[in-house]
């Protein structure tokens, strides 16, 4: 008899066969639902038995003593950060050493993608204190929230002045560069007012990799610990089947690649910059990774120590 599992997943594109029963996980009945933001607090939503979380929340919350979700090392989400830096089209700014001193501005402090990226300020020796960081919302259309997470400080990192959205202020000039993983409305345009602030972001990216050996990884899959006890396979056969949804659907984007005019070249492109297995699950393939982020938590002053991996995810093997 099969076990019903509901799973809350980001709409990636990958998740398409696992989504459609193209793929399936045995023993597993598995009732996908894409969702547009994942869940405040997984442990404690009714709706769900598993599902995507921030690596940066799960982390902390295990840093502080929480055991209600199991955290299985498997990276729903990975993204260099380099490419979701932003400023205004007439900004001067175009290295990471520039903004030493700068005003910038970030959707949620605690945030996995914002963690990385401020990791990046400080490989080129920018602290947390030498920046002025404002948190907020990044258009108007998206909601007031509190997004400062208990992190906040004066002089140091505030709250957007007057809930104003952080596109607002760049467009103003009162900020620097934004943060952000999802481009603004116009972002695209030809004559957008904004840009990416590297020039070459994916040159930048390829360099990071081959310094530092991985895709930074966003989001893990987290499952409820009664689940997980009672049947302690589920990890696995769930890894397994969303890596078996993201290899099909590779498969069938290199197969029907005129979605877009130049998707084959992007395929053929990213072999050539990123060895095979760049985006491999589990313990042992991401140690340095989640270490490394472990290690950001703590600098950033976001967590009291540095975890180790083993403690982040003790079920793993």
């Amino acid at each position: 008899m099969k076990i019903k599992i509901r799973l809350a997943v980001r709409d990636w594109d990958y998740i398409v066969p696992l989504a459609l029963g193209d793929v399936t996980a045995p023993g597993i009945d598995l009732d996908v639902h894409r969702v547009g933001t994942l869940p405040d607090d997984l442990a404690s939503d009714p709706r769900f038995d598993a599902g995507e979380m921030s690596m940066s929340r799960y982390s902390l919350g295990r840093a502080r003593g929480r055991q209600d979700i199991v955290g299985v090392p498997h990276f729903l989400m990975r993204g260099f950060r380099h490419r979701c830096i932003i400023t205004a089209r007439s900004s001067g700014i175009t290295r990471l050493d520039q903004l030493a001193g700068a005003r910038i501005g970030m959707t949620g402090w605690q945030d996995s993608g914002n963690t990385w990226t401020r990791a990046l300020l400080r490989r080129v020796g920018i602290g947390v204190d030498d920046a002025l960081w404002q948190v907020g919302r990044l258009t108007e259309a998206h909601p007031v929230t509190d997004r400062l997470g208990g992190f906040g400080r004066p002089g140091v990192i505030e709250a957007a002045p007057g809930e104003r959205p952080l596109v607002d202020l760049l467009r103003a000039g009162e900020l620097d560069a934004v943060f952000t993983p999802f481009m603004p409305d116009g972002f695209f345009d030809a004559g957008s007012d904004l840009r990416q602030l590297l020039p070459a972001c994916r040159d930048s990216e390829v360099d990071y990799f081959h310094q530092v050996g991985y895709v930074p990884g966003i989001h893990l899959l987290g499952i409820k610990p009664a689940l997980a006890e009672a049947h302690p396979w589920v990890a696995q056969a769930l890894s397994e089947a969303l890596d078996a949804s993201a290899t099909m659907w590779l498969d069938k984007r290199r197969k029907y690649a005129d979605t877009t005019p130049w998707m084959l070249d992007e395929l053929i492109q990213t072999s050539r910059d990123l060895p095979a297995g760049w985006n491999r699950n589990g313990l042992e393939p991401n140690r340095k990774m989640i270490a490394d982020f472990a290690t950001e938590l703590h600098a950033q002053q976001l967590a009291d120590r540095v975890m180790t991996p083993a403690e982040l995810f003790p079920h793993a093997s």
